[in-house]
């Protein structure tokens, strides 16, 4: 814990959110009010949490389940047609601490009706709410920062009259309309919002290491016009605490993403987590 935001349970958390989604366009009745201040009690400041320890191993929640035959840029080790993602909802530091579980499915026979969860969540959006995918093959291409001067000015010189057309932005209209596909992806290029590109080798073998799966906070950016729109089903968000069509509930710091990076050679050689 960060001895600043209570941590809650996973069953606080998802009624808290079936509250707000139930009484969406309506007030509040005087039933779900006292809920939500059970929830969270109100509080003065300044305070001072008591960091709580935890004996013993805590149960990690899931992230994603992604099978080869609806994702085959996979690239799976031999003999494993699927993949699993869990993690740790506190941070270590900034941001939950992934782990990648390459299986066979038809292994996979003991499945419990009701899987393990931690005691507590560090962060409302570390608990992935559960989403049936529906995979769509795009293309995409690197981040300017990762391109020539010479091809960024071209690329410049190509985007005014395009942006022109949308009214957007000449500088950022590559970015947002053709660069880096917002929202979650496997695969494609790395996003450098926050921080300079930088090479990323695999600490076992050297390798250059790839962009697995990235795990978004939003579906769509606010200036990304309507090349990435998606579609949203009914039901899905906005949940509290959340801006924009956010139907897994996650968010990576104050609205960030978190790459997954692998080594291409050997998938299950020790990954390495990117906010940007």
């Amino acid at each position: 814990m960060d001895g600043i935001n209570p941590a809650l349970s996973p069953a606080d958390l998802r009624l808290e959110r079936r509250i707000f989604a139930a009484s969406h366009g309506r007030d509040l009745t005087s039933e779900e009010r006292e809920t939500l201040k059970r929830i969270r009690p109100p509080r003065t400041y300044p305070v001072r949490l008591a960091v709580q320890a935890y004996d013993g191993p805590i149960a990690m929640l899931p992230v994603a389940q992604l099978y080869v035959r609806d994702v085959p840029d996979l690239s799976p080790p031999e003999g494993k047609d699927l993949l699993q993602v869990l993690w740790c909802p506190f941070d270590h530091p900034i941001m939950p601490r992934t782990l990648l579980f390459w299986r066979s499915a038809a292994a996979v026979t003991d499945i419990l009706d009701t899987p393990p969860e931690p005691p507590a969540v560090q962060f409302d959006g570390y608990l992935p709410e559960p989403c049936v995918l529906e995979p769509e093959q795009i293309t995409e291409y690197p981040d300017h920062l990762e391109l020539s001067e010479e091809l960024r000015e071209q690329l410049k010189q190509w985007s005014v009259p395009q942006a022109a057309e949308e009214d957007m932005d000449p500088d950022t209209y590559y970015d947002c309309v053709l660069s880096n596909a917002p929202g979650w992806k496997v695969g494609g290029w790395p996003a450098w919002d926050s921080t300079d590109p930088s090479p990323r080798h695999c600490s076992k073998c050297g390798t250059g290491m790839e962009v697995l799966m990235t795990v978004a906070t939003f579906e769509q950016g606010n200036d990304a016009g309507n090349s990435w729109s998606p579609h949203p089903h009914p039901g899905a968000g906005p949940y509290p605490g959340h801006r924009g069509y956010n139907a897994t509930g996650v968010q990576i710091g104050s609205g960030y993403r978190q790459h997954l990076f692998v080594c291409p050679a050997e998938p299950e050689h020790p990954h390495i987590e990117l906010m940007t």
